[in-house]
């Protein structure tokens, strides 16, 4: 799943690829892929890029006296960026294309989705606070005044463990599965610790965790082209997606928790104490 970093490096390629250039045509191809009506899809039609932004895990494409094309890729999306497009319209099937966008100078983009769950989202609006998605997310944690006080404030009277507050976008924007892994991992803490219960010098750990794991990831994925960015992610996690594999801190096996729809990875001996976590999906299909 794209979270902040490769949203912010899709940002930076956007702005320089389609600032300045007219949105001559937008084809959907995946009709599940539209979650708005009024302003149709063809209203970015005619208009020039003036500016490309992230809300979070959302890419907003704002346009001169026109609406604003918001994406959310979700977890299986991704976006394709073509110096020319393929001439004729694209068919309809059961490929991964969902939606592409053409500017007057023939090159352009295809919003893709692999897999069965279809979850990838496209908003035409007046104004990107009218995506209900956008509206509900928390402050982005590489803002200027996303400070060490305000991740205390924000974690305070969380009731829910750390890896659940963390991914969650109404607390914090951005972060997802991967990063929320590689935080804790570099945090030194159990991701399922309960999120109240940090003491003022754990928060100072997690915050410099959280801002210095997500800037990191951010420098390496800039100016790398976009068909890269997914290989420059794996190629930077610690942990994560990396179970059965030695710590790169301590050289400990890396382990899993399993859950019906995500997995998790983390490190015993940098974060729990040398204790397995229970994995209680795993233990019913041993049994």
């Amino acid at each position: 799943m794209p979270e902040l970093p490769e949203v912010e490096a899709l940002k930076d390629f956007l702005a320089e690829h389609l600032v300045g250039h007219e949105i001559v045509r937008v084809l959907p191809v995946a009709i599940s892929v539209l979650k708005t009506f009024d302003p149709p899809l063809s209203a970015v039609e005619g208009h020039e890029v003036t500016a490309v932004r992230r809300y979070g895990k959302f890419l907003d494409i704002a346009t001169a006296d026109g609406p604003h094309l918001v994406t959310h890729l979700a977890r299986a999306g991704w976006l394709q960026w073509k110096d020319r497009l393929p001439d004729g319209p694209p068919r309809p099937g059961k490929g991964p294309l969902a939606l592409r966008v053409a500017l007057e100078t023939g090159a352009g983009f295809d919003l893709t989705e692999a897999g069965s769950q279809k979850r990838l989202a496209v908003y035409v609006v007046g104004d990107p606070q009218e995506v209900p998605g956008v509206a509900r997310l928390g402050p982005d944690p590489l803002a200027d005044d996303f400070d060490e006080r305000r991740l205390a404030e924000l974690l305070a009277g969380e009731r829910r463990q750390l890896k659940g507050a963390l991914r969650d976008q109404s607390l914090i924007a951005g972060v997802g599965n991967a990063y929320s892994d590689e935080i804790l991992h570099a945090a030194k803490m159990s991701p399922f610790k309960l999120a109240a219960s940090l003491s003022a010098a754990e928060t100072g750990r997690l915050y410099a965790a959280l801002r210095d794991t997500l800037t990191d990831a951010v420098e390496r994925s800039r100016g790398v082209a976009a068909g890269r960015l997914k290989a420059e992610k794996k190629s930077g996690l610690r942990v994560h997606g990396r179970a059965g594999e030695p710590c790169p801190v301590c050289g400990d096996t890396v382990r899993e928790v399993s859950f019906s729809d995500s997995s998790l990875q983390y490190c015993p001996t940098c974060q729990t104490g040398g204790k397995p976590l229970a994995d209680r999906r795993m233990s019913r299909l041993l049994k």
